[in-house]
Protein backbone atom coordinates (compact mmCIF):
# COMPACT_ATOMS: atom_id res chain seq x y z
CA UNK A 1 0.00 0.00 0.00
CA UNK A 2 2.41 2.70 -1.24
CA UNK A 3 -0.28 5.06 -2.56
CA UNK A 4 0.30 8.43 -0.80
CA UNK A 5 -3.46 8.90 -0.42
CA UNK A 6 -4.01 5.47 1.13
CA UNK A 7 -0.90 5.76 3.29
CA UNK A 8 -0.35 9.52 3.78
CA UNK A 9 2.90 10.90 5.17
CA UNK A 10 1.94 12.86 8.28
CA UNK A 11 3.93 15.73 9.71
CA UNK A 12 5.00 15.67 13.36
CA UNK A 13 2.21 18.10 14.20
CA UNK A 14 -0.44 16.08 12.36
CA UNK A 15 0.67 12.81 13.98
CA UNK A 16 0.64 14.42 17.40
CA UNK A 17 -2.90 15.78 16.90
CA UNK A 18 -4.08 12.42 15.59
CA UNK A 19 -2.62 10.54 18.55
CA UNK A 20 -4.43 12.87 20.94
CA UNK A 21 -7.70 11.15 19.95
CA UNK A 22 -6.38 7.65 20.75
CA UNK A 23 -5.80 5.42 23.75
CA UNK A 24 -2.36 3.72 23.83
CA UNK A 25 -1.97 -0.05 23.98
CA UNK A 26 0.93 -2.50 23.67
CA UNK A 27 0.34 -5.64 21.58
CA UNK A 28 2.43 -8.80 21.22
CA UNK A 29 3.45 -10.43 17.97
CA UNK A 30 0.49 -12.41 16.60
CA UNK A 31 -2.05 -10.51 18.72
CA UNK A 32 -5.10 -9.24 16.83
CA UNK A 33 -6.24 -5.64 17.21
CA UNK A 34 -9.53 -6.51 15.49
CA UNK A 35 -11.02 -9.56 13.77
CA UNK A 36 -13.29 -9.98 10.78
CA UNK A 37 -16.87 -10.10 12.01
CA UNK A 38 -16.32 -7.64 14.88
CA UNK A 39 -19.41 -5.40 14.93
CA UNK A 40 -17.50 -2.55 16.51
CA UNK A 41 -13.82 -1.84 16.00
CA UNK A 42 -11.41 1.07 16.16
CA UNK A 43 -9.18 3.09 13.91
CA UNK A 44 -5.74 1.81 14.95
CA UNK A 45 -2.75 4.15 14.92
CA UNK A 46 0.62 2.38 14.62
CA UNK A 47 3.18 4.21 16.75
CA UNK A 48 5.86 1.48 16.86
CA UNK A 49 6.16 -1.93 15.20
CA UNK A 50 3.96 -3.23 12.39
CA UNK A 51 0.32 -4.27 11.90
CA UNK A 52 -0.61 -6.51 9.01
CA UNK A 53 -4.11 -6.47 7.53
CA UNK A 54 -5.32 -9.86 6.34
CA UNK A 55 -8.26 -11.43 4.61
CA UNK A 56 -8.98 -14.52 6.64
CA UNK A 57 -8.85 -17.92 4.98
CA UNK A 58 -12.13 -19.06 3.43
CA UNK A 59 -13.11 -22.66 2.84
CA UNK A 60 -11.85 -22.51 -0.74
CA UNK A 61 -8.84 -20.22 -0.38
CA UNK A 62 -5.94 -19.49 1.98
CA UNK A 63 -5.39 -16.36 4.04
CA UNK A 64 -4.11 -13.32 2.14
CA UNK A 65 -2.09 -10.40 3.51
CA UNK A 66 -3.63 -7.19 2.18
CA UNK A 67 -1.26 -4.59 3.64
CA UNK A 68 1.50 -4.06 6.19
CA UNK A 69 1.27 -0.83 8.16
CA UNK A 70 4.39 0.51 9.85
CA UNK A 71 5.06 3.39 12.26
CA UNK A 72 3.06 6.62 11.86
CA UNK A 73 0.34 4.98 9.81
CA UNK A 74 -3.24 4.10 10.68
CA UNK A 75 -5.28 0.95 10.05
CA UNK A 76 -8.91 1.15 8.94
CA UNK A 77 -11.18 1.80 5.98
CA UNK A 78 -14.59 3.28 5.17
CA UNK A 79 -16.62 0.82 7.25
CA UNK A 80 -15.46 2.80 10.30
CA UNK A 81 -17.81 5.56 9.14
CA UNK A 82 -20.79 3.65 7.73
CA UNK A 83 -21.21 1.32 10.71
CA UNK A 84 -20.34 -1.89 8.87
CA UNK A 85 -18.60 -4.55 10.90
CA UNK A 86 -14.98 -5.47 10.17
CA UNK A 87 -14.57 -7.74 7.13
CA UNK A 88 -10.78 -7.97 7.44
CA UNK A 89 -8.55 -8.81 10.40
CA UNK A 90 -5.52 -6.90 11.70
CA UNK A 91 -2.71 -8.33 13.86
CA UNK A 92 0.73 -7.37 15.04
CA UNK A 93 3.54 -8.99 13.07
CA UNK A 94 5.99 -7.98 15.85
CA UNK A 95 5.72 -6.42 19.31
CA UNK A 96 4.06 -3.07 18.67
CA UNK A 97 2.64 0.03 20.30
CA UNK A 98 -0.69 1.25 18.94
CA UNK A 99 -3.33 3.81 19.82
CA UNK A 100 -7.01 3.00 19.47
CA UNK A 101 -9.36 5.71 18.17
CA UNK A 102 -12.95 4.66 18.80
CA UNK A 103 -15.65 5.42 16.26
CA UNK A 104 -17.01 8.13 18.55
CA UNK A 105 -13.58 9.75 18.81
CA UNK A 106 -13.13 9.44 15.03
CA UNK A 107 -16.39 11.37 14.59
CA UNK A 108 -15.09 14.03 16.97
CA UNK A 109 -11.82 14.22 15.05
CA UNK A 110 -13.67 14.75 11.78
CA UNK A 111 -15.84 17.45 13.30
CA UNK A 112 -13.04 19.37 15.02
CA UNK A 113 -9.95 19.08 12.77
CA UNK A 114 -10.59 19.86 9.09
CA UNK A 115 -7.01 19.08 8.09
CA UNK A 116 -6.98 15.61 9.65
CA UNK A 117 -10.55 15.01 8.51
CA UNK A 118 -9.58 15.45 4.85
CA UNK A 119 -6.49 13.24 5.20
CA UNK A 120 -8.30 10.43 7.00
CA UNK A 121 -11.42 10.56 4.81
CA UNK A 122 -9.36 10.46 1.60
CA UNK A 123 -7.39 7.48 2.92
CA UNK A 124 -10.45 5.53 4.07
CA UNK A 125 -12.25 6.10 0.78
CA UNK A 126 -9.20 5.28 -1.38
CA UNK A 127 -8.63 2.07 0.59
CA UNK A 128 -12.26 1.04 0.06
CA UNK A 129 -11.91 1.53 -3.70
CA UNK A 130 -8.64 -0.42 -3.75
CA UNK A 131 -10.10 -3.27 -1.70
CA UNK A 132 -12.98 -3.63 -4.16
CA UNK A 133 -10.47 -4.71 -6.80
CA UNK A 134 -8.35 -7.11 -4.72
CA UNK A 135 -8.60 -10.35 -2.72
CA UNK A 136 -10.65 -8.64 -0.01
CA UNK A 137 -13.63 -8.70 -2.39
CA UNK A 138 -14.06 -12.42 -1.67
CA UNK A 139 -15.19 -11.62 1.89
CA UNK A 140 -18.62 -10.96 0.32
CA UNK A 141 -19.23 -13.13 -2.73
CA UNK A 142 -22.58 -12.90 -4.53
CA UNK A 143 -23.58 -15.74 -6.86
CA UNK A 144 -26.72 -15.91 -8.99
CA UNK A 145 -28.25 -16.30 -12.41
CA UNK A 146 -27.52 -13.42 -14.76
CA UNK A 147 -31.23 -13.30 -15.72
CA UNK A 148 -32.44 -13.14 -12.10
CA UNK A 149 -33.96 -9.86 -10.91
CA UNK A 150 -33.24 -10.95 -7.31
CA UNK A 151 -29.55 -11.29 -8.14
CA UNK A 152 -29.61 -7.94 -9.95
CA UNK A 153 -31.23 -6.30 -6.90
CA UNK A 154 -28.54 -7.79 -4.66
CA UNK A 155 -25.76 -6.49 -6.90
CA UNK A 156 -27.35 -3.06 -7.21
CA UNK A 157 -27.58 -2.83 -3.42
CA UNK A 158 -23.92 -3.83 -2.99
CA UNK A 159 -22.72 -1.36 -5.61
CA UNK A 160 -24.85 1.57 -4.46
CA UNK A 161 -23.59 1.39 -0.91
CA UNK A 162 -20.07 0.69 -2.15
CA UNK A 163 -19.59 -2.69 -0.50
CA UNK A 164 -16.35 -4.56 -1.08
CA UNK A 165 -17.67 -7.63 -2.89
CA UNK A 166 -17.32 -10.01 -5.82
CA UNK A 167 -20.20 -11.08 -8.07
CA UNK A 168 -20.36 -14.28 -10.08
CA UNK A 169 -22.94 -14.59 -12.86
CA UNK A 170 -24.22 -18.05 -13.74
CA UNK A 171 -26.07 -19.17 -16.85
CA UNK A 172 -29.78 -19.83 -16.16
CA UNK A 173 -30.25 -23.23 -14.51
CA UNK A 174 -26.55 -23.77 -13.83
CA UNK A 175 -24.54 -23.84 -10.59
CA UNK A 176 -20.98 -23.54 -11.85
CA UNK A 177 -18.45 -24.06 -9.06
CA UNK A 178 -21.26 -24.35 -6.48
CA UNK A 179 -22.19 -27.77 -7.81
CA UNK A 180 -21.43 -30.41 -5.19
CA UNK A 181 -21.46 -28.00 -2.24
CA UNK A 182 -25.02 -28.69 -1.09
CA UNK A 183 -26.48 -25.71 -2.93
CA UNK A 184 -29.26 -26.05 -5.51
CA UNK A 185 -30.61 -23.74 -8.21
CA UNK A 186 -33.54 -22.99 -5.90
CA UNK A 187 -31.09 -21.55 -3.34
CA UNK A 188 -29.92 -18.79 -5.70
CA UNK A 189 -28.93 -16.08 -5.28
CA UNK A 190 -26.40 -17.01 -2.62
CA UNK A 191 -24.28 -14.55 -0.65
CA UNK A 192 -21.09 -15.90 0.93
CA UNK A 193 -20.19 -13.74 3.94
CA UNK A 194 -16.71 -14.69 5.14
CA UNK A 195 -17.25 -17.99 3.31
CA UNK A 196 -20.56 -18.81 5.04
CA UNK A 197 -23.45 -19.16 2.56
CA UNK A 198 -26.72 -17.25 2.85
CA UNK A 199 -29.24 -19.00 0.61
CA UNK A 200 -31.90 -16.94 -1.19
CA UNK A 201 -30.03 -13.85 -0.11
CA UNK A 202 -31.75 -10.46 -0.13
CA UNK A 203 -30.31 -6.99 0.44
CA UNK A 204 -32.02 -6.87 3.85
CA UNK A 205 -30.55 -10.17 5.03
CA UNK A 206 -27.06 -9.22 3.83
CA UNK A 207 -27.30 -5.77 5.46
CA UNK A 208 -28.31 -7.36 8.77
CA UNK A 209 -25.39 -9.81 8.61
CA UNK A 210 -22.90 -7.03 7.84
CA UNK A 211 -24.10 -4.82 10.69
CA UNK A 212 -25.65 -2.20 8.41
CA UNK A 213 -29.23 -2.40 9.72
CA UNK A 214 -30.64 0.12 12.19
CA UNK A 215 -29.81 -0.56 15.82
CA UNK A 216 -31.49 1.74 18.32
CA UNK A 217 -29.61 3.04 21.31
CA UNK A 218 -31.39 3.13 24.67
CA UNK A 219 -33.89 6.02 24.93
CA UNK A 220 -32.38 7.60 21.83
CA UNK A 221 -34.08 10.64 20.32
CA UNK A 222 -32.47 12.03 17.17
CA UNK A 223 -32.96 15.51 15.77
CA UNK A 224 -33.83 14.57 12.19
CA UNK A 225 -34.90 11.47 10.30
CA UNK A 226 -34.81 11.73 6.51
CA UNK A 227 -36.92 9.09 4.76
CA UNK A 228 -35.63 8.49 1.24
CA UNK A 229 -32.04 8.56 -0.01
CA UNK A 230 -32.38 10.27 -3.38
CA UNK A 231 -30.82 13.68 -4.15
CA UNK A 232 -33.34 15.56 -2.00
CA UNK A 233 -32.86 13.19 0.94
CA UNK A 234 -29.09 13.17 0.73
CA UNK A 235 -29.03 16.97 0.55
CA UNK A 236 -31.32 17.27 3.57
CA UNK A 237 -29.23 14.79 5.56
CA UNK A 238 -25.92 16.43 4.65
CA UNK A 239 -27.11 19.93 5.46
CA UNK A 240 -28.76 18.79 8.68
CA UNK A 241 -25.72 16.89 9.95
CA UNK A 242 -23.26 19.58 8.87
CA UNK A 243 -25.27 22.08 10.92
CA UNK A 244 -25.12 20.01 14.08
CA UNK A 245 -28.28 17.89 13.90
CA UNK A 246 -28.12 14.22 14.91
CA UNK A 247 -29.33 12.84 11.57
CA UNK A 248 -30.54 9.43 10.38
CA UNK A 249 -31.11 8.69 6.68
CA UNK A 250 -33.32 5.75 5.67
CA UNK A 251 -33.89 4.24 2.24
CA UNK A 252 -36.04 1.24 1.38
CA UNK A 253 -33.58 0.02 -1.27
CA UNK A 254 -30.25 1.89 -1.30
CA UNK A 255 -29.27 5.56 -1.49
CA UNK A 256 -29.66 7.17 -4.88
CA UNK A 257 -33.29 6.97 -5.89
CA UNK A 258 -34.03 7.45 -9.57
CA UNK A 259 -30.94 9.64 -9.95
CA UNK A 260 -28.67 6.63 -9.33
CA UNK A 261 -30.35 4.94 -12.30
CA UNK A 262 -29.40 7.80 -14.63
CA UNK A 263 -26.49 7.00 -16.91
CA UNK A 264 -25.50 10.63 -17.54
CA UNK A 265 -26.58 14.02 -16.17
CA UNK A 266 -25.25 16.86 -18.31
CA UNK A 267 -27.00 19.96 -16.95
CA UNK A 268 -26.04 19.69 -13.27
CA UNK A 269 -24.15 22.71 -11.97
CA UNK A 270 -20.38 22.23 -11.83
CA UNK A 271 -20.10 19.24 -14.20
CA UNK A 272 -19.40 20.65 -17.70
CA UNK A 273 -18.60 17.18 -19.03
CA UNK A 274 -21.57 15.52 -17.37
CA UNK A 275 -21.70 13.08 -14.49
CA UNK A 276 -23.29 9.68 -14.06
CA UNK A 277 -26.02 9.39 -11.47
CA UNK A 278 -24.02 6.67 -9.73
CA UNK A 279 -20.94 8.87 -9.39
CA UNK A 280 -22.92 11.83 -8.13
CA UNK A 281 -24.73 9.73 -5.53
CA UNK A 282 -21.51 7.97 -4.51
CA UNK A 283 -19.81 11.27 -3.71
CA UNK A 284 -22.92 12.51 -1.89
CA UNK A 285 -22.98 9.36 0.26
CA UNK A 286 -19.31 9.86 1.15
CA UNK A 287 -20.09 13.47 2.06
CA UNK A 288 -22.96 12.28 4.27
CA UNK A 289 -20.62 9.91 6.12
CA UNK A 290 -18.09 12.71 6.54
CA UNK A 291 -20.62 14.81 8.45
CA UNK A 292 -21.80 11.91 10.58
CA UNK A 293 -25.09 10.99 8.92
CA UNK A 294 -26.16 7.51 9.99
CA UNK A 295 -27.25 5.84 6.74
CA UNK A 296 -29.38 2.69 6.84
CA UNK A 297 -30.43 0.71 3.76
CA UNK A 298 -32.42 -1.25 2.93
CA UNK A 299 -34.56 0.18 5.71
CA UNK A 300 -38.22 0.83 4.90
CA UNK A 301 -40.36 3.24 6.92
CA UNK A 302 -44.00 2.10 7.13
CA UNK A 303 -45.55 4.54 9.59
CA UNK A 304 -44.95 8.08 10.89
CA UNK A 305 -46.94 9.53 13.76
CA UNK A 306 -46.78 12.27 16.38
CA UNK A 307 -46.26 11.05 19.95
CA UNK A 308 -45.86 13.46 22.91
CA UNK A 309 -44.46 16.33 20.82
CA UNK A 310 -42.04 13.94 19.14
CA UNK A 311 -42.33 11.77 16.05
CA UNK A 312 -42.14 7.98 15.84
CA UNK A 313 -40.89 6.44 12.60
CA UNK A 314 -41.83 2.76 12.50
CA UNK A 315 -39.76 0.48 10.29
CA UNK A 316 -40.95 -2.58 8.37
CA UNK A 317 -39.33 -4.90 10.93
CA UNK A 318 -41.21 -3.22 13.79
CA UNK A 319 -38.33 -1.18 15.18
CA UNK A 320 -39.05 2.47 15.96
CA UNK A 321 -36.91 5.58 15.62
CA UNK A 322 -37.92 8.53 17.79
CA UNK A 323 -37.10 11.95 16.34
CA UNK A 324 -37.82 15.64 16.81
CA UNK A 325 -38.35 16.28 13.08
CA UNK A 326 -38.65 14.35 9.82
CA UNK A 327 -38.15 15.19 6.17
CA UNK A 328 -40.02 12.99 3.68
CA UNK A 329 -38.07 12.52 0.47
CA UNK A 330 -39.41 9.06 -0.39
CA UNK A 331 -39.72 9.95 -4.06
CA UNK A 332 -41.89 7.82 -6.26
CA UNK A 333 -42.37 4.23 -7.42
CA UNK A 334 -41.84 3.37 -11.09
CA UNK A 335 -44.94 3.16 -13.26
CA UNK A 336 -45.52 0.01 -15.28
CA UNK A 337 -47.13 -0.54 -18.67
CA UNK A 338 -50.43 -2.44 -18.49
CA UNK A 339 -49.40 -5.31 -20.73
CA UNK A 340 -49.84 -9.07 -20.61
CA UNK A 341 -46.74 -10.87 -19.29
CA UNK A 342 -45.22 -7.68 -17.85
CA UNK A 343 -44.82 -9.46 -14.53
CA UNK A 344 -43.11 -12.41 -16.22
CA UNK A 345 -40.43 -10.27 -17.81
CA UNK A 346 -39.85 -7.90 -14.90
CA UNK A 347 -37.55 -10.64 -13.70
CA UNK A 348 -36.03 -11.28 -17.12
CA UNK A 349 -35.70 -8.34 -19.47
CA UNK A 350 -37.65 -5.33 -18.16
CA UNK A 351 -35.59 -2.64 -16.41
CA UNK A 352 -36.26 0.69 -14.73
CA UNK A 353 -32.66 1.91 -14.86
CA UNK A 354 -29.84 2.06 -17.39
CA UNK A 355 -26.53 1.65 -15.58
CA UNK A 356 -23.54 -0.65 -16.17
CA UNK A 357 -25.39 -3.38 -14.25
CA UNK A 358 -28.33 -3.41 -16.68
CA UNK A 359 -26.06 -2.87 -19.67
CA UNK A 360 -24.29 -6.15 -18.96
CA UNK A 361 -27.61 -7.95 -19.35
CA UNK A 362 -28.25 -6.61 -22.87
CA UNK A 363 -24.75 -5.89 -24.20
CA UNK A 364 -24.83 -5.16 -27.97
CA UNK A 365 -28.39 -6.51 -28.30
CA UNK A 366 -31.38 -4.53 -29.59
CA UNK A 367 -33.42 -2.81 -26.89
CA UNK A 368 -36.55 -0.71 -26.50
CA UNK A 369 -36.68 2.41 -24.34
CA UNK A 370 -40.11 3.77 -23.40
CA UNK A 371 -40.63 7.35 -22.24
CA UNK A 372 -40.48 10.96 -23.36
CA UNK A 373 -38.57 12.76 -20.59
CA UNK A 374 -34.86 13.29 -19.94
CA UNK A 375 -34.31 9.94 -18.23
CA UNK A 376 -35.48 8.07 -21.33
CA UNK A 377 -33.30 10.20 -23.61
CA UNK A 378 -30.22 9.75 -21.43
CA UNK A 379 -30.78 5.99 -21.25
CA UNK A 380 -31.16 5.74 -25.03
CA UNK A 381 -27.90 7.55 -25.69
CA UNK A 382 -26.05 5.52 -23.07
CA UNK A 383 -27.26 2.17 -24.41
CA UNK A 384 -26.56 3.18 -28.01
CA UNK A 385 -23.06 4.36 -27.14
CA UNK A 386 -22.37 0.90 -25.71
CA UNK A 387 -23.38 -1.03 -28.80
CA UNK A 388 -27.13 -1.54 -28.41
CA UNK A 389 -29.44 -0.65 -31.33
CA UNK A 390 -32.18 1.40 -29.61
CA UNK A 391 -35.86 1.90 -30.40
CA UNK A 392 -37.13 4.90 -28.40
CA UNK A 393 -40.92 4.76 -28.05
CA UNK A 394 -42.62 8.06 -27.17
CA UNK A 395 -46.39 8.31 -26.75
CA UNK A 396 -46.57 12.00 -27.66
CA UNK A 397 -46.00 13.47 -31.11
CA UNK A 398 -43.41 16.06 -30.02
CA UNK A 399 -40.15 14.65 -28.64
CA UNK A 400 -39.21 18.08 -27.31
CA UNK A 401 -42.34 18.65 -25.22
CA UNK A 402 -40.85 17.06 -22.08
CA UNK A 403 -37.20 16.48 -23.00
CA UNK A 404 -34.33 18.96 -22.94
CA UNK A 405 -33.38 20.25 -26.37
CA UNK A 406 -29.76 19.08 -26.14
CA UNK A 407 -30.97 15.50 -25.70
CA UNK A 408 -33.48 15.80 -28.54
CA UNK A 409 -30.77 17.01 -30.91
CA UNK A 410 -28.41 14.16 -29.98
CA UNK A 411 -31.09 11.51 -30.30
CA UNK A 412 -32.18 12.68 -33.73
CA UNK A 413 -28.55 12.78 -34.91
CA UNK A 414 -27.59 9.34 -33.54
CA UNK A 415 -27.92 6.64 -36.23
CA UNK A 416 -28.07 3.94 -33.54
CA UNK A 417 -31.31 5.35 -32.10
CA UNK A 418 -34.62 5.02 -33.94
CA UNK A 419 -37.25 7.35 -32.50
CA UNK A 420 -40.92 6.36 -32.71
CA UNK A 421 -43.16 9.28 -31.68
CA UNK A 422 -46.92 8.89 -31.40
CA UNK A 423 -46.32 5.23 -30.59
CA UNK A 424 -47.02 2.66 -27.87
CA UNK A 425 -45.68 -0.72 -26.85
CA UNK A 426 -48.57 -3.17 -27.22
CA UNK A 427 -47.05 -6.60 -26.63
CA UNK A 428 -44.20 -8.63 -25.12
CA UNK A 429 -43.02 -12.07 -26.11
CA UNK A 430 -40.30 -14.58 -25.26
CA UNK A 431 -39.70 -17.90 -23.57
CA UNK A 432 -37.97 -17.50 -20.19
CA UNK A 433 -36.60 -14.07 -21.04
CA UNK A 434 -37.82 -11.13 -23.12
CA UNK A 435 -37.07 -11.68 -26.80
CA UNK A 436 -39.54 -9.54 -28.77
CA UNK A 437 -41.53 -6.33 -28.31
CA UNK A 438 -44.51 -5.17 -30.38
CA UNK A 439 -44.91 -1.45 -31.18
CA UNK A 440 -48.24 -0.34 -32.64
CA UNK A 441 -46.70 1.78 -35.41
CA UNK A 442 -43.91 -0.65 -36.29
CA UNK A 443 -44.95 -4.18 -35.47
CA UNK A 444 -42.89 -6.86 -33.72
CA UNK A 445 -39.15 -6.27 -33.30
CA UNK A 446 -36.37 -8.24 -31.64
CA UNK A 447 -35.49 -6.84 -28.19
CA UNK A 448 -33.36 -8.29 -25.41
CA UNK A 449 -34.45 -5.58 -22.99
CA UNK A 450 -37.20 -3.03 -22.41
CA UNK A 451 -36.22 0.04 -20.38
CA UNK A 452 -39.24 1.77 -18.89
CA UNK A 453 -39.07 5.48 -18.01
CA UNK A 454 -42.72 6.57 -17.95
CA UNK A 455 -42.70 8.39 -14.64
CA UNK A 456 -43.61 7.26 -11.18
CA UNK A 457 -46.30 7.37 -8.52
CA UNK A 458 -45.48 9.28 -5.31
CA UNK A 459 -44.48 6.91 -2.51
CA UNK A 460 -46.92 8.33 0.05
CA UNK A 461 -49.30 5.43 0.70
CA UNK A 462 -47.68 4.96 4.13
CA UNK A 463 -48.61 8.54 5.12
CA UNK A 464 -52.45 8.56 5.21
CA UNK A 465 -52.63 11.30 7.88
CA UNK A 466 -50.82 13.89 5.76
CA UNK A 467 -52.60 16.24 3.36
CA UNK A 468 -52.13 14.98 -0.21
CA UNK A 469 -53.53 15.98 -3.59
CA UNK A 470 -55.60 13.70 -5.82
CA UNK A 471 -52.47 12.05 -7.25
CA UNK A 472 -50.92 11.42 -3.83
CA UNK A 473 -48.31 14.19 -3.75
CA UNK A 474 -47.78 15.87 -0.38
CA UNK A 475 -49.02 19.40 0.11
CA UNK A 476 -46.66 21.72 1.95
CA UNK A 477 -46.49 25.31 3.18
CA UNK A 478 -49.17 27.60 1.79
CA UNK A 479 -50.47 24.77 -0.42
CA UNK A 480 -52.00 22.94 2.59
CA UNK A 481 -55.80 22.78 2.44
CA UNK A 482 -57.78 25.20 4.60
CA UNK A 483 -59.34 22.52 6.81
CA UNK A 484 -55.85 21.33 7.72
CA UNK A 485 -54.84 24.82 8.80
CA UNK A 486 -57.02 24.83 11.93
CA UNK A 487 -54.32 22.96 13.82
CA UNK A 488 -51.82 25.65 12.87
CA UNK A 489 -54.12 28.41 14.06
CA UNK A 490 -54.20 26.75 17.47
CA UNK A 491 -50.39 26.70 17.44
CA UNK A 492 -50.23 30.38 16.63
CA UNK A 493 -48.17 30.01 13.46
CA UNK A 494 -48.47 29.07 9.80
CA UNK A 495 -46.79 26.06 8.18
CA UNK A 496 -43.18 26.72 7.33
CA UNK A 497 -41.87 26.29 3.77
CA UNK A 498 -41.80 22.55 2.95
CA UNK A 499 -43.76 21.71 6.14
CA UNK A 500 -46.66 19.30 5.67
CA UNK A 501 -50.06 19.35 7.35
CA UNK A 502 -48.47 17.82 10.48
CA UNK A 503 -46.05 20.07 12.40
CA UNK A 504 -42.35 19.18 12.18
CA UNK A 505 -42.90 16.81 9.26
CA UNK A 506 -41.47 18.25 6.04
CA UNK A 507 -41.40 17.07 2.43
CA UNK A 508 -38.99 17.75 -0.44
CA UNK A 509 -38.21 16.47 -3.90
CA UNK A 510 -40.40 14.38 -6.18
CA UNK A 511 -42.81 13.45 -3.38
CA UNK A 512 -43.87 17.08 -2.88
CA UNK A 513 -46.72 18.61 -4.86
CA UNK A 514 -45.44 21.28 -7.22
CA UNK A 515 -41.79 20.23 -7.17
CA UNK A 516 -39.68 20.36 -10.33
CA UNK A 517 -38.67 16.82 -11.23
CA UNK A 518 -34.96 17.52 -11.74
CA UNK A 519 -31.89 16.48 -9.74
CA UNK A 520 -30.66 20.03 -9.13
CA UNK A 521 -34.11 21.14 -7.95
CA UNK A 522 -34.33 18.17 -5.58
CA UNK A 523 -30.96 19.05 -4.03
CA UNK A 524 -32.13 22.62 -3.53
CA UNK A 525 -35.39 21.52 -1.93
CA UNK A 526 -33.70 19.09 0.43
CA UNK A 527 -31.24 21.67 1.70
CA UNK A 528 -33.92 24.37 1.93
CA UNK A 529 -36.21 22.11 3.95
CA UNK A 530 -33.49 21.90 6.62
CA UNK A 531 -33.70 25.67 7.09
CA UNK A 532 -37.34 25.16 8.06
CA UNK A 533 -36.35 22.24 10.30
CA UNK A 534 -34.11 24.59 12.31
CA UNK A 535 -36.94 27.09 12.67
CA UNK A 536 -39.32 24.38 13.88
CA UNK A 537 -36.80 23.10 16.42
CA UNK A 538 -36.36 26.63 17.74
CA UNK A 539 -40.09 26.98 18.55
Amino acid sequence: MSDPIQQPALTDAQWSRLCAFGTPESVEAGQYVFRSGDRDYDLVLVDEGEIEVVRDSLFWIEEAVIARMGPRTFVGELSLLNGQGAFLSARASMPSRVLRVTRAELRRLMAEDDDLCDIVLHALWARRESLRRGPAALTLKLVGSRTSSDFLALRRFAERIDLVHAAVELAPGELGSLDGHGITVDDLPVAFVQGEPIRNATPGIVAERLGLSYQAQADEVVDLVVVGGGPAGLAAAIYGASEGLETVLLDAVAPGGQAAATSRIENFLGFPFGVSGGSLIGQACLQALKFGVRVYAPCEAVRLESVDKLLDVTLADGRTIRTRTAVITSGAAYRRLELDRWGDFERAGIYYAATPLELRQVMESPVVVVGGANSAGQASLYLAANGCPVHLVVRGDDLGSRMSSYLVDRLLEDPRVEVHTGSRVVGLDGDRVLERVSIDTVGEIDARGLFCFIGAEPATGWLPALDRDAEGFLRTGTDILEQSLERWQRMGREPLPFETSTPRIFAAGDVRRGSMKRVAAAVGEGSSAVASVHRALAD
